[in-house]
């Protein structure tokens, strides 16, 4: 009898389920018809207002110190990159400015050339000549043979500690 009941079971459900279903679906809410969103219109005059975007310009170049926090009396270098579009630019002569807080600016000696990959290379003695816990800004300048501008780096940073 057990066994009886179980097939019962087994059998019916199935049936069970296929009336179930319909009516839960019936009992939903009634889908409505999406309207279309009006269209957004942008006038010719507002377009001549705007500004244009800015040009890329063939060469950057940027400068960072090998040293964010060093000593106030170590040696640290400064490497900056010169690139036209996005290629290393070779034969560039590069100048560094040293802008200390108290004791002004500073122009290191050497004058390196850019490498094939556009990277060049300043050793900076501190000795002492910024104060501790105050930032320190190097600007970094290329001049390229045959052309007659300066093509300036975003600047190079470090806080002696």
């Amino acid at each position: 009898m057990v066994m009886k009941r179980k097939n019962f079971f087994v059998v019916l459900f199935p049936f069970f389920l296929l009336f179930l279903v319909p009516l839960t679906t019936a009992c939903g809410p009634k889908a409505t018809q999406v309207q279309p969103q009006q269209t957004a219109v942008v006038q010719q005059s507002f377009q001549k207002l705007l500004t244009p975007l800015p040009t890329v310009p063939p060469y950057r170049c940027g400068a960072w110190a090998s040293n964010n926090a060093p000593s106030t009396y170590m040696t640290i270098s400064i490497f900056a990159r010169l690139t036209e579009d996005i290629n290393g630019v070779g034969g560039a002569t590069a100048k560094a400015v040293v802008h200390f807080t108290t004791f002004g600016d500073v122009t290191l000696d050497s004058h390196p050339m850019s490498d094939s990959g556009g990277y060049v290379r300043f050793s900076l003695p501190l000795s002492g000549h910024q104060p501790a816990k105050t930032p320190a800004r190097v600007s970094v300048s290329f001049t390229i043979p045959g052309i007659k501008q300066n093509i300036n780096c975003s600047p190079a940073f470090f806080t002696p500690q």
